[in-house]
């Protein structure tokens, strides 16, 4: 059975949707950080998005869409971080910011741009405990699941299985319950207005799993 991360980044009442969220059996909260470089959006400063822990108690996978992934990552791994994502894309060295997840006892992941090569990641696959494959481009909420991404995350998958390696793939991007038959390889499906924008989070994620 897939794991079901629910993202907040198109809420109205965060407050609310979190405390909702927390009385559902999702698996993970997925938290997106934009620092208005990488993408052009920017979300809520540290000094508000470490109250989440307020509203729920449900781990989070958080997910730095940021140039500079060290600046955050101290600060997030005081939360009730499963794991910390950044992107493969970023500017400073990724096997660095990797073994400084893990010195927190955290786990650690990639992200990779649609437009990225999968075989990017290979010189990183032995530090990595998850890959979240976007299949949008980041930035906003909303958008529409890139079909081009179903071949992504296939290819993902057998290059996983020829290292040999537990390396669980994650899919954030327009995923609902119309691209189940496109993400059978993943192992997380994080999924945002499809869950929030619902008058029944429980179904909603029931029906993704």
């Amino acid at each position: 059975m897939k794991k079901i991360s629910a993202s907040f980044l198109n809420s109205k009442n965060i407050p609310l949707d979190l405390t909702k969220l927390n009385d559902t059996d999702v698996d993970f909260i997925h938290v997106d950080i934009m620092d208005g470089k990488f993408v052009k959006n920017k979300t809520m400063p540290f000094s508000e998005m470490k109250n989440i822990y307020k509203y729920t108690n449900k781990r989070l996978i958080v997910h730095l869409i940021v140039e500079n992934p060290s600046k955050y990552i101290p600060l997030y791994a005081e939360l009730n971080t499963e794991c910390i994502v950044f992107h493969v894309e970023s500017s400073e060295d990724i096997i660095k910011n990797l073994e400084l997840i893990k010195s927190f006892s955290i786990k650690c992941g990639l992200a990779i741009n649609p437009d990225t090569k999968i075989n990017e990641l290979i010189p990183y696959l032995p530090y990595l405990d998850e890959i979240l494959v976007m299949s949008v481009y980041p930035g906003e909420g909303g958008q529409e699941f890139i079909k081009e991404s179903e071949n992504r995350i296939k290819e993902l998958k057998e290059l996983i299985r020829s290292y040999n390696l537990n390396i669980l793939i994650d899919v954030d991007g327009g995923v609902n319950d119309k691209v189940l038959d496109k993400v059978v390889e993943a192992d997380i499906l994080t999924s945002g207005c499809y869950i929030i924008n619902s008058n029944d989070f429980q179904e909603k994620i029931t029906s993704l799993r």
